[in-house]
């Protein structure tokens, strides 16, 4: 039957109904008196410098794969199995200290902070473990 996924999307411009019995999605005014969103500005610089901080280590990952593989296969070295599975995992777990690197070196304010960001890293771990003590404490973390 053609047009038959088009039946349940709302028209441009309207909203869609609520089904009845389920509540009503927070407007962003509503989100940000009760809890703490990340501003799009801080979520970006993150997200670039997750980007920078695991995508250039994995593609060295997996450049150790494909150099062992035509070192070997071209026989100009033969690269033990243990070398290369250590290579690339120092790669892939360099790949996994970018992604923390990468959200505690951002600036959590709307002020960018400097291009590596190291003095942000005691900031925001400082951040995370009040965070991490008021929701145990049964609160709804810092309200800065």
């Amino acid at each position: 039957m053609a047009g038959k996924g088009i039946q349940g999307r709302a028209p441009a411009g309207k909203a869609k109904r609520q089904p009845p019995g389920q509540p009503a999605r927070p407007s962003a005014k509503q989100r940000s008196t009760g809890q703490q969103v990340i501003p799009d500005a801080v979520a970006n610089r993150m997200a670039r410098r997750i980007a920078i901080g695991t995508g250039i280590p994995t593609v060295m990952g997996m450049g150790v794969f494909v150099g062992s593989y035509l070192l070997v296969s071209r026989q100009i070295v033969d690269v033990p199995t243990g070398v290369t599975l250590a290579a690339s995992g120092a790669c892939f777990f360099l790949g996994v200290m970018g992604l923390s690197f990468g959200v505690l070196s951002a600036s959590w304010e709307d002020k960018p902070g400097t291009l590596l960001g190291t003095e942000q890293i005691g900031v925001n771990i400082s951040r995370l473990r009040s965070s991490i003590k008021s929701m145990r404490n049964g609160g709804n973390g810092p309200q800065a």
